[in-house]
C-alpha cells in the first residue's frame, strides 16, 4: 500500500538523521530509582522537582479521593464533570497565588497543553480580526499552537530580546495584545526577563501569559513560582502553571484576574469541550499543594538547590558544554545527533538514565543530554553522575 510505504521511507529517514524517538516501560513508580524496561535505574530524566510523585501521602490522598468521587468524571465541568473536589482545588489555587495576582481566581485543566491553547485561542482568538500575539522565540509546542490556534497575527521576538518586543508592541495598533512566555525554558533551564516583560505590557496595554510548568511549585520562598522568585504582580497577569511536574499528580491550572477566568470558562473550546479530570486527582493535589506550600516544601526546594550547586561543581567538562542554568534542569550540550545518542546510551550501559534530545525540539547541531533533579536525588546520585559524566567525555 503506497499510503504505508510513504510512512515507512520517512521513518527511515527519521533513523538515518539519528532523530526516531522511541519508548521505554517504567515498572516502578516514578522516583530516582526505577525499574526501566526490566533494569535497575538511577534516573535524571524526570520533570518531578520535588520528588512528590510517589510520596505516600499524595498515594493516599488520591485513593481517598477514588473512594469518595470514583474513578472518572463522567462529563465535561460545564455539564455534569465539576466536582466538589474540583472546585476545592481551584479555591486553594487561587488562595495560594493570590499575593500576586489581583481579584485571583483559578480553573483546573487536564493538562498544561490544553490550558495553553485555552489561554491564546480566547484572549486572542475567537473572531477578533484586531488581535497581536508575541511569542518568544523558544516557547513550548503548546504555546506555538495555542498561537496558530488562536489565528492571531502572530509575531517571533528573539530570545530574551525585550528591546525587540518593545519595537514590535510600539509598532502594533491592535485592540488586543498579547505576550506569551515560558518562565523556565525547558530545554535550556534559563530564566525570561519576566520583570521586564511585565513592564512592558503595562506600558503597552497587553497581557502577559507565562507558561510556568518548570517553575511552579520549585521557584519562590513558598513555592508559588517565577511570580514569587520575581516578585511580581499585576491585572496584566495571566498565570499557567502545571500540577504534574513539581506538584507530582497531574493537569495544569491557569490564574488570572476572575474577569479572565470567567472569559475562559464562557469561551475557551479546549475547556468547554473536554471531559473532566478525574476528581480523585484533584483530591490528590489538594495534598500536594499542602505540601508545596509548607515546610517539608521548603526543605525539598532547599535540597534540591543544594543539589544544583553540587552537579555544576562537579561536572568538569572540556568538549562539551553545560548549558548556563540555575534551575533543575542541567542540559549537557554535545551537538551531533549521533554523539548525543551514543553519550546516551554509553550512560544507559552504567545504568544511568539521561535522555538524548535533538531536533526538532531543540535546534540543529544542539543535540544534548538533558539532566533534570529532583529533590529525591542525594548527594551520592549526583557525585555518581557526575563522575560518568566527566569520565566520558574525557574518554
Amino acid at each position: 500500500m503506497e499510503l504505508l510505504s510513504a510512512l515507512e521511507r520517512e521513518l527511515k529517514q527519521l533513523d538515518e538523521r539519528s532523530l526516531r524517538r522511541r519508548r521505554r516501560i517504567a515498572d516502578t513508580p516514578c522516583a530516582p530509582r526505577v525499574t526501566v524496561d526490566g533494569r535497575d535505574m538511577l534516573a535524571f530524566c524526570s520533570n518531578d522537582y520535588l520528588g512528590l510523585a510517589a510520596h505516600p501521602r499524595l498515594a493516599a490522598a488520591l485513593q481517598e479521593g477514588a473512594a469518595l468521587y470514583g474513578a472518572g468524571s463522567g462529563a465535561s465541568h460545564l455539564i455534569s464533570g465539576h466536582f466538589r473536589a474540583h472546585a476545592q482545588l481551584e479555591e486553594r489555587l487561587a488562595e495560594f497565588m493570590s499575593p500576586h495576582l489581583e481579584s485571583a481566581r483559578a480553573l483546573y485543566f487536564c493538562t498544561g497543553y490544553m490550558a495553553n491553547l485555552a489561554i491564546l485561542s480566547a484572549l486572542a482568538g475567537q473572531g477578533k480580526t484586531n488581535a497581536d500575539l508575541f511569542s518568544e522565540a523558544l516557547n513550548h509546542a503548546s504555546l506555538i499552537d495555542g498561537a496558530r490556534l488562536s489565528r492571531a497575527n502572530l509575531q517571533i521576538y528573539p530570545h530574551g530580546d525585550t528591546e525587540a518586543l518593545e519595537r514590535l508592541l510600539k509598532a502594533s495598533t491592535a485592540a488586543t495584545k498579547v505576550v506569551v512566555t515560558d518562565s523556565v525554558f525547558s530545554m535550556d533551564g534559563d530564566l525570561a526577563p519576566l520583570p521586564r516583560l511585565l513592564a512592558l505590557c503595562e506600558q503597552y496595554g497587553a497581557w502577559l501569559v507565562i507558561d510556568d510548568a518548570h517553575g511552579f511549585g520549585v521557584l519562590g520562598e513558598h513555592g508559588r513560582g517565577a511570580l514569587e522568585h520575581y516578585a511580581m504582580r499585576s491585572p496584566h497577569l495571566v498565570y499557567m502553571g502545571t500540577l504534574g511536574k513539581a506538584a507530582g499528580v497531574g493537569g495544569a491550572f491557569v490564574a488570572a484576574h476572575e474577569t479572565v477566568i470567567e472569559w475562559l470558562v464562557q469561551r475557551a473550546r479546549p475547556y468547554i469541550y473536554t471531559t473532566a479530570a478525574a476528581p480523585a486527582l484533584a483530591h490528590a493535589l489538594l495534598a500536594s499543594i499542602d505540601i508545596i506550600a509548607g515546610d517539608e516544601g521548603t526543605q525539598r526546594r532547599a535540597h534540591l538547590q543544594a543539589l544544583i550547586a553540587q552537579l555544576k561543581d562537579a561536572l568538569k567538562l572540556q568538549r562539551w558544554q553545560l548549558w548556563p542554568s540555575q534551575t533543575a534542569i542541567q542540559p549537557v550540550v554535545i551537538g551531533a545527533n549521533d554523539e548525543a545518542l551514543r553519550a546516551a546510551a554509553a550512560l544507559n550501559a552504567q545504568g544511568l538514565w539521561v535522555p538524548a534530545i535533538r531536533p526538532p525540539t531543540v535546534p540543529v547541531n544542539t543535540a544534548r543530554l538533558r539532566i533534570t533533579l529532583s529533590a529525591a536525588h542525594t548527594a551520592d546520585d549526583v557525585a555518581q553522575l557526575a563522575d560518568a559524566f566527566n569520565a566520558l567525555e574525557q574518554g
